[in-house]
């Protein structure tokens, strides 16, 4: 199969004009562009052209090793690659997420080399984007000259420990996450950014915003403790965690080895220690890397091959920083009308805001990001990126007593939601969901950033608003008892009608499972909604919290959990558990119900299936509500409904958002999608994840109102074009 592919390759590059030397590409140049696309020809040639294409457009064509600047680059150590053997430890996969960036090669059983950047050491001032391309490119070429790492792919470290925002280079980072993402010969398996600092939160979430979903799953931000479900301790060096001693000269020596071929040892060894053997023409600035040189004196003892095959380890810095040649790329923004400026530490402590205070009382502008591209489709990037972070609050009055979702004198008809929808377009949506995300989460985090609780999280970066988290009972004195990673929201004039919380697991999560029903328990709940399959393209997505087969039992701390009964349809399942608290002998009944269409990526095309199923959620709380009779005497509407995806703020605040949306339709005629979202992200954080979430609701909004006779046949063509009235 490979023979016969890699010659209908260079039949097909044959056909269409590239730049490779006299036409002529290599046998095994052509063997690592199909082994990143899977041996499919067509998509390794696009692969190809784009490879050329990015090349020539970013000047990384056959970088100079003897360029000062280049050379400076390689010496900083921003960009390594790991030596490590399949012989060493086999990696274990965890489910946490966190953010730093880091190249490394290897598969799940075997481990070919990593590459890492170190926020930290990076001046983006003083480096262009050019010289570190090219850097970056020298050492991933050198690392896929491994048959192994063509096979199994990298995963790529953005290491964060102590980096600065003016370390930080926005630019930077599109452009190499454009070029893993589609414009490199390799596998990316993963991204993982370690100890990611809270300036960066928000930044990053936009940034994953304009990737394509299949990318954005694949990444994670970590600490340095959860590092090690992804790549083996005695793999990662001591730096990161882990337990290796590694050099990065040596690296170096065996790239340079490669590039410049053998007999060249004396010339690498001038080269990497700037001796009078090997000076470098123009090079007026020998003595700012003399530092770096002096650190690679001082890393001795590493065994490290020159092979090429079983070397692969770096450490690369890429950090934020809104420097001169990023400004003039920005388009100034007025912001929304309303908008307050505030520059307070409440939302620096809340990871709100990546800009400097406001000097002086002058305002500042939202300014929006001018990117290369177009792509309108949600799993495509958009041309435009969101603007960066102004510091602002968002203006929503939150009650502490009454509901949030009340009818009022804002929102549209429905007919006035369609033209809304075909004015602005899906371009047009996305960047009203973009201003949503501008705007800081309206509180803090203190309980859910405690260090007895942070193991609790199932994600570093999705974490509980102090006001409305669910508190537990106490146990044995012990005040992290109380908490759960779970947020009351209130519905449609009704107060805390759902709870949104995360999905469970038992590893790295301790004790969640027990966790989750004795909240179930102690709210008096009576449906648990799950928008989420267990596991999802191979990931595990929510732990197995209840038993699963009728008549089985689990026991989950105080609590006996029994399946009596499951009932199964084509878009979802019902469960029927009786929860038993072992303590006090009493048994309640709760429904299950589990939503399984929900497609794997992006949402679902017609919103017939969610909305049928969110009816009956709503049907079944009544049904239960109207068992429990005199015994319930809160809101008529009954105990909290317990909603959870993976994170909780996904299909989560989606259902939320329409279960909301529909209900004041058929209460007071109009909706108000956008308010509705920003009520629900100030007592359930970044509630309605991704902007492809915010496009489902308008569309499936219209989708109801047709389906209850309220609209006849909707045309909306043109709404995924480019250009849009809101451009």
């Amino acid at each position: 199969m490979g023979f016969y592919a890699t010659k209908q390759f260079l039949e097909e590059l044959g056909r269409v004009p590239h730049n490779a030397s006299n036409g002529v590409v290599p046998w095994k140049s052509a063997v690592k562009f199909l082994m990143a696309r899977k041996f499919d020809v067509r998509r390794a040639v696009d692969l190809y052209i784009e490879h050329e294409k990015t090349r020539q457009r970013e000047g990384i064509e056959g970088p100079d090793l003897r360029d000062p600047e280049i050379r400076r680059e390689l010496l900083t150590q921003k960009f390594t690659v790991l030596t490590w053997h399949a012989s060493m430890a086999k990696p274990r996969y965890g489910n946490s997420s966190t953010v730093r960036y880091a190249v490394t090669s290897g598969p799940r059983q075997e481990w070919s080399g990593n590459c890492a950047v170190s926020g930290a050491i990076s001046s983006p001032e003083q480096t262009s984007h050019q010289a570190t391309l090219q850097g970056l490119i020298f050492q991933l070429d050198a690392a896929l000259e491994s048959i192994e790492t063509q096979r199994y792919g990298l995963v790529f470290v953005y290491d964060m420990t102590g980096s600065r925002y003016s370390n930080f280079d926005y630019d930077l980072s599109i452009k190499i996450l454009n070029l893993l993402k589609g414009s490199y010969p390799a596998r990316l398996k993963k991204v993982l950014i370690v100890t990611a600092p809270l300036w960066f939160k928000a930044p990053f979430k936009f940034l994953r915003l304009f990737v394509r979903e299949k990318l954005r799953e694949r990444v994670y931000t970590v600490d340095l403790s959860q590092l090690c479900h992804h790549i083996p301790s005695n793999v990662l060096p001591q730096y990161l965690g882990g337990k290796a001693e590694f050099s990065h000269r040596a690296w170096l020596e065996a790239c340079l080895q490669l590039n410049w071929g053998s007999g060249t040892e004396n010339e690498i060894t001038a080269y990497l220690e700037g001796t009078d053997n090997f000076r470098l023409a123009n090079d007026t600035s020998m003595s700012s890397i003399s530092s770096c040189d002096d650190d690679f004196g001082g890393v001795g003892g590493a065994t490290f091959s020159s092979d090429p095959e079983s070397s692969l380890s770096s450490r690369s810095t890429i950090n934020e920083k809104h420097n001169q040649e990023y400004r003039e790329k920005e388009v100034i923004l007025p912001l929304p009308s309303g908008t307050n400026m505030d520059t307070s530490d409440d939302d620096q402590s809340s990871s709100a805001s990546a800009h400097s205070p406001a000097k002086n009382g002058t305002p500042q502008l939202s300014r929006k990001r001018n990117l290369q591209g177009s792509a309108v489709a949600a799993s495509e990037l958009i041309g435009d990126a969101p603007p960066p972070l102004p510091r602002k609050k968002c203006n929503l009055v939150v009650s502490t007593h009454e509901p949030i979702h009340v009818p009022d004198e804002n929102g549209l008809t429905i007919d006035e939601l369609v033209k809304y929808c075909k004015i602005k377009g899906r371009r047009g949506l996305y960047k009203e969901y973009a201003y949503i995300k501008l705007e800081p989460p309206t509180g803090t985090f203190e309980a859910s950033k405690s260090k007895l609780n942070l193991p609790k999280n199932r994600y570093t970066d999705v974490l509980c608003l102090d006001q409305t988290r669910v508190k537990l009972s106490v146990v044995n004195g012990d005040t992290s008892s109380d908490y759960i990673n779970a947020n009351f929201l209130d519905g449609y004039k009704q107060k805390n009608a759902y709870i949104s919380t995360q999905g469970k697991c038992h590893c790295p999560l301790p004790r969640t499972f027990g966790d989750f029903w004795r909240m179930v328990w102690e709210q008096m709940v009576l449906l648990v909604v799950m928008t989420t399959k267990t596991v999802e393209r191979g990931r595990l997505k929510c732990g197995q919290y209840w038993p699963a087969d009728k008549d089985s039992s689990e026991v989950y701390d105080d609590f006996v959990v029994i399946n009596t009964g499951v009932t199964e349809n084509t878009e979802y399942m019902i469960t029927t558990l009786i929860l038993q608290n072992s303590k006090t002998g009493e048994t309640r009944e709760v429904r299950h119900l589990q939503f399984t269409s929900w497609p794997d990526y992006g949402v679902p095309d017609s919103a017939r299936a969610f909305l049928d199923f969110m009816q009956l959620v709503r049907n079944s709380q009544a049904e239960r509500v109207k068992e429990l009779g005199s015994d319930w005497t809160g809101n008529a509407r009954g105990p909290p409904i317990v909603i959870h995806c993976s994170a909780g703020i996904g299909r989560t605040g989606t259902f939320i958002t329409m279960d909301i949306s529909t209900q004041r339709l058929a209460d007071i005629h109009t909706v108000d999608i956008r308010n509705t979202v920003r009520r629900i992200r100030t007592q359930r954080a970044f509630s309605i994840q991704m902007p492809d979430q915010y496009i489902f609701c308008h569309l499936a909004l219209i989708e109801h109102a047709q389906s209850l006779g309220l609209l006849a046949a909707v045309d909306l063509d043109g709404f995924d074009d480019e250009s849009s009235e809101d451009d």
